[in-house]
């Protein structure tokens, strides 16, 4: 065994040195990451695949108020290396149970203040993840200021990236909420139109590899970071957060007595498959904190608010999505925003019996906060200090309230970090599951919190009925996500409306929309269909979404390209569900092969001659061909 690690974890290395060269393999062997100090003591790192460098020598280096770790640092050891395996549960995602195995190399430092610092990195068949360790102990707390991180590019690399908004810019100050149009396919070093830069996960492209850039393992005394908006010569480096994006009177920079360490900085390495299958962002999250999960359950909801918006938070509307619920087969129903007033505690626990005697259970919308934002919405800032929260949570479980929708948070700083994993703390010691709105990239909490089902982050379905904009370029928009947005983290897009769009001439069709709810992952999928909708579509259709599951076993990515097109087939116990969907504007011919599914044939769901209709017909498993006209979509069920 130990052969055979250093045969693939090659590492040179003198001890006491300044000077020092190393190199890193997968366990596959595929891929290599050379890491080498230089004459100055400046860190730097390169991605290899095959062999052949997909990333050019990129800088490594962190600084802290009281000291710098970017230059003149010494190897204090020989480096270690060792094999890391682990084996873990999702709640939500593409697959339920995960295993991950990567080889790992630590790097003990010293700067020239005799200050210590771990450089450790991890390799596994699907990219490499570093973080900046910093041992011993300490009465006082340490500021991280900057980060040197970055990676830096080939010329001729592409990329696909979503500019982060400003801070307190938007509605009624409520930016950022990860909710700005991707740029597709545009040449590295492109500058973002914003001074806060571009968010996770940064997709990019060289040659035949794809390279993904995000981070995971946020322990609450970090704040989330973003790539900078300029990236000279194709060097993308790390930035903190823009000062307003921190809780009331909270702190902005990462802030903890020793020991600490960072986030793991992650990029993703292979080819397109392989970055569409990749857990990477939860394998190296840290595990699951709750001791007991029975209480998480997956699964559809109904909600009003997709369509009928503000006026249908009453107590008639919502008692009729808790019929249509039940009718479907649903075990949830969200009641949105200024339930409290509109509806009132005393009658939602009413709701919340009627819908028990239904067999669904309600979400209830929150406002996240008080002075971070100008929203009227409410309920408002009951949330915000642990002794309210838990008063309110206590609250609503007695009520019979299932989870919560919390919303409008205000960024990334450390601050906001930690109250995410306050609430979901506080919100699984009363088992209530939990959807962050107007929020960040989840980077793995979901593994840590697995209470926490989705997050939206992400220009969703609502920014489609706000704006004629958003819906023509539905098709293309979603075509990209499986790749970015929704890559690792659950993501609350609310999709699919099988009928018209009030005030909106939709772009996309019915075969198109059936599609995404499988494309798409997300602990709970609100769907936004209304029971007129679905009483309008053929039983097939009702039957087959009474039959969705809540959660994956098991996924395969089919073909695809981000902006383009995308094929998945997803397995819940023995049943493969296959979708698809056309981002473009012309038509396409597919090549399938579904020749390990273990079926005769399937059920096929496409779209019919009318707008709004759909065909079903009969389908063989294995090599098939299939036309798929623009903007359109598909979907095929295989029983064992």
């Amino acid at each position: 065994m130990i052969d055979k690690l250093l045969c693939c974890c090659l590492v040179l290395s003198t001890p006491l040195q300044a000077a020092w060269n190393g190199q890193l393999g997968s366990p596959d062997g595929r891929l290599q990451t050379q890491v080498s100090l230089d004459d100055e003591g400046r860190l730097w790192f390169q991605v290899l695949q095959q062999q052949e460098a997909v990333i050019r020598p990129s800088p490594l280096g962190i600084q802290r108020e009281d000291t710098g770790f970017e230059q003149g640092l010494t190897l204090q050891s020989a480096p270690q290396v060792r094999p890391v395996r682990d084996s873990y549960r999702l709640w939500t995602g593409k697959q339920k149970q995960v295993e991950y195995q990567a080889n790992e190399l630590s790097l003990e430092l010293k700067n020239s203040s005799g200050q210590s610092m771990d450089l450790v990195l991890r390799l596994s068949n699907d990219g490499l993840a570093y973080r900046y360790e910093f041992p011993g102990h300490s009465e006082t707390a340490r500021v991280v200021t900057n980060e040197l991180s970055g990676v830096h590019f080939f010329p001729g690399t592409r990329a696909w990236l979503q500019p982060k908004s400003e801070a307190q810019s938007g509605w009624r100050n409520t930016n950022p909420s990860y909710e700005e149009d991707y740029l597709q396919d545009i040449p590295t070093g492109t500058p973002s139109p914003t001074t806060a830069g571009w968010v996770y996960p940064a997709l990019f492209r060289y040659g035949d590899s794809w390279i993904v850039l995000s981070e995971t393992g946020m322990d609450g005394h970090y704040s989330g970071s973003s790539l900078a908006q300029h990236s000279d010569d194709g060097l993308y480096r790390l930035r903190f957060p823009q000062p307003p994006e921190v809780t009331t009177r909270g702190r902005l920079l990462p802030r903890a007595r020793l020991p600490f360490h960072s986030p793991w900085r992650l990029v993703l390495v292979g080819d397109l498959g392989t970055v569409a299958l990749s857990t990477l962002g939860t394998d190296l999250a840290e595990p699951s904190k709750l001791a007991a999960t029975d209480f998480i359950e997956p699964g559809i909801a109904a909600w009003s608010w997709g369509l009928l918006k503000d006026d249908a938070t009453v107590y008639p509307v919502q008692k009729e999505f808790i019929d249509y619920a039940a009718w479907m087969h649903w075990p949830f129903v969200l009641v949105d925003a200024d339930w409290d007033w509109k509806i009132g505690y005393e009658k939602t626990a009413e709701l919340a019996r009627y819908a028990d005697s239904k067999n669904v259970e309600l979400l209830l919308w929150y406002n996240s906060s008080g002075g971070w934002n100008q929203t009227v919405y409410t309920p408002k800032s009951q949330l915000l200090t642990r002794a309210d929260r838990r008063a309110e949570f206590a609250r609503i479980r007695a009520m019979g309230i299932r989870g919560v929708k919390i919303d409008f948070f205000p960024g990334d700083g450390q601050s906001v970090m930690q109250y995410y994993r306050d609430i979901l703390q506080d919100a699984a010691d009363h088992e209530l599951l939990v959807n962050f709105h107007g929020t960040t990239l989840p980077r793995g909490l979901q593994r840590t919190f697995p209470n926490l089902l989705t997050a939206e982050a992400v220009k969703g379905f609502e920014m489609i009925t706000f704006g004629q904009a958003a819906a023509d370029r539905e098709a293309t928009h979603v075509a990209m996500l499986p790749f970015t947005r929704n890559l690792f983290d659950p993501m609350d897009f609310t999709p699919m409306v099988l009928g018209d769009i009030p005030n909106i001439e939709r772009k996309t069709s019915n075969g198109f929309q059936l599609a995404l709810p499988i494309l798409l992952t997300s602990g709970i999928q609100h769907l936004v269909t209304t029971p007129q909708q679905m009483h309008a579509v053929p039983d097939d259709i009702q039957n087959f979404l009474r039959g969705l599951p809540g959660q994956w076993d098991e996924s395969r990515f089919i073909d695809g390209y981000p902006g383009q097109f995308v094929v998945f087939a997803r397995r819940a116990g023995e049943r493969w569900y296959v979708a698809g969907i056309n981002g473009t504007l012309r038509p396409m011919r597919l090549q399938l092969d579904l020749s390990f599914i273990r079926a005769t044939s399937g059920m096929l769901i496409r779209d019919g001659a009318g707008p709004r209709q759909f065909a079903i017909s009969a389908v063989p498993a294995g090599q098939q061909e299939l036309a798929l006209p623009p903007a359109a979509g598909f979907v095929m069920l295989f029983n064992p």
